[in-house]
């Protein structure tokens, strides 16, 4: 099965699809699928890149993901395991028209906000005890669950999880492509990288591939590795270890302390001290 697209398994006549993921990890390779996602994370933690954005995912967390969006998870190598809890569906799924009828027209925002990707920041134990009732629930009982699920996600306070999706479904090559250049950038992030060294896991030249990667993702290379080292070390911060800043730094791949101080800064928009007496 090649990554991009993905398909989701959907059994004959079912427009609602539930399901659990118990795992060590979970899907990380780059993929994307019809389907809009809104997945309920019961246990584990990691990094979520949406789109051109790198997000933190934890327990609690409500993620919501739009339709072919290009999406990976990479959950941290401490963890035991992982649980996460989804419900797939398209606009679709319940006829052409069943989501312009004006009994639920107060639903369009959530499809706005989808594609993007979004995370709830309220209504969240609202939101979770509806997900912890599908697994036991019939299958009209689901859709009706779904239903208030989507009221809740409609009013709830939300941050987007990315700021710019390609507006073309990848194709089988693209999706290689893209897929490998994810993987590579994930997996060695705490390491020189080099334009060179990316452009030929990409198996393109160097100007070829800043431009391919620049058109897809509405960023340079340099941005999104820059983007995913602070991420993780402000995972690292907010874990309360006693590492210190130049270690830290160290760690996600800055050999210089005052090139991460300045790309820090430019992510963050504060210093790594200042991230650290806030969280």
């Amino acid at each position: 099965m090649k990554v991009l697209p993905f398909v989701i398994p959907k059994p004959n006549k079912l427009a609602l699809i539930y399901q659990i993921d118990k795992v060590k990890v979970l899907y990380d390779k780059l993929h994307q699928h019809e389907e809009i996602q809104l997945s309920y994370i019961v246990k584990g933690c990691g990094t979520l890149v949406v789109g051109d954005t790198i997000n933190n995912y934890r327990e609690g967390d409500m993620l919501v993901i739009g339709s072919n969006v290009p999406h990976v998870f990479k959950s941290d190598e401490s963890i035991e395991a992982s649980h996460m809890l989804s419900l797939f569906f398209t606009k679709q799924s319940f006829g052409d028209y069943f989501f312009e009828l004006e009994d639920i027209e107060a639903i369009q925002p959530f499809f706005e906000r989808s594609i993007y990707g979004f995370k709830p920041q309220s209504h969240i134990e609202e939101i979770r005890d509806l997900f912890l009732k599908l697994e036991s629930s019939t299958k009209f009982e689901r859709f009706l669950l779904f239903l208030k699920l989507l009221h809740y996600l409609v009013n709830a306070d939300y941050v987007s999880l990315s700021s710019f999706v390609y507006d073309k479904k990848f194709s089988l090559v693209e999706g290689d492509r893209m897929r490998n250049v994810f993987e590579y950038t994930l997996n060695n992030y705490d390491k020189n990288i080099f334009l060179e060294d990316i452009a030929e896991v990409a198996n393109m030249t160097k100007n070829a591939f800043c431009k391919y990667f620049k058109k897809r993702t509405n960023k340079t290379y340099i941005q999104f590795l820059n983007e995913f080292r602070v991420e993780n070390a402000c995972k690292l911060m907010r874990e309360g270890n006693d590492f210190t800043i130049v270690e830290i730094a160290y760690m996600c791949g800055f050999r210089n302390i005052s090139n991460f101080n300045r790309v820090f800064r430019s992510v963050k928009r504060c210093t790594p001290s200042a991230y650290i007496k806030q969280n």
